[in-house]
């Protein structure tokens, strides 16, 4: 109890020292000296080719980019990057995975959505070991395209040179190091099919990334068909969920009432009113979290 007491203490110490961030919330210096202390449970979760140092410092570049995870609980937010850690991915632009804000209209409050991305997605597909290759493309209006199922799939796929016109399908690929092959196809009615159900359909990766998105989903869908383990089945099914906290299980946002974060004009707060609440707010946060150690 008395790690946890000064935990917090060195918390509280450090938002009040700590400048706050126009739109409220948490500091960049607060989620900072959270992402330093997760930092041993960090290490504990990633494998051996990641380290807690490197992994802190990619999940705050991307909080700096984008500042509605600043409003974001704390245990959501460092829950995200705990399953970004147990998984192996680095958040960000390289497409390995994301972290995006939703209001969680139940609790009145905003939490972190957990998104792998297409080249997380492959990367979780390769370590079975049983793959040689794995990939995804679209497939364009006037590109020549024919595929077939039954006893003896098929599937040909010629870009056409110039104009392509709009996407209509996208399909992956899977080759076995045995010699076999495994493949999927979704069209662009699947694919928006699968947006819509996501809550974060009009935010995040899926608006600003979208063949990517259409490709880490036909991707998943292969990979009840792929040669892997049951523990990377397991880390796949974590795509799209929200943990309360860095022990709790994920949970999928399709069960919650989550709408996007739209930004709203607020009333400027006097300064003892914001000290305060950034006060109770770190209090909170903290319990929330070492009391579950």
């Amino acid at each position: 109890m008395a790690t946890n007491n000064t935990a917090k203490n060195q918390l509280s110490q450090k938002k009040n020292n700590a400048p706050s961030n126009n739109g409220g919330g948490n500091s960049v210096n607060t989620i900072q000296a959270y992402l330093k202390k997760m930092g041993p449970e960090f290490e504990r979760a990633l494998p051996k080719h990641m380290d807690a140092d490197r992994l802190g410092r990619i999940a705050l570049t991307t909080i700096r980019q984008n500042p509605k995870l600043l409003e974001a609980s704390v245990p959501s937010l460092m829950g995200a990057v705990m399953q970004a850690a147990q998984l192996g991915l680095e958040p960000g632009l390289m497409g390995h995975c994301y972290l995006v804000p939703f209001y969680n209209g139940k609790m009145k409050e905003t939490d972190v959505q957990f998104i792998i991305g297409y080249k997380g997605m492959i990367d979780l597909a390769r370590r079975s070991g049983h793959i040689e290759s794995i990939y995804a493309h679209a497939v364009y209006e006037n590109d020549e395209f024919e595929y077939e199922l039954g006893l003896h799939p098929k599937l040909v796929h010629k870009p056409a040179f110039g104009t392509r016109g709009d996407m209509v399908f996208v399909y992956a690929v899977a080759h076995f190091k045995d010699g076999g092959y495994q493949f999927e196809v979704f069209s662009k009615n699947d694919i928006d099919l699968v947006k819509q159900r996501s809550k974060a359909g009009s935010n995040g990766p899926w608006k600003t990334d979208y063949e990517e998105m259409a490709k880490k989903t036909v991707i998943r869908r292969m990979f009840k068909y792929l040669p892997i383990s049951v523990e990377i089945q397991d880390q796949a099914s974590h795509d799209e969920t929200v943990r309360k906290d860095i022990t709790d299980d994920a949970h999928s946002i399709h069960n919650e009432d989550y709408i996007q974060v739209e930004a709203t004009e607020v009333e400027e707060e006097q300064p003892q009113q914001k000290e305060e609440q950034a006060d109770e707010d770190v209090q909170k946060a903290a319990e929330g979290l070492f009391d579950q150690q």
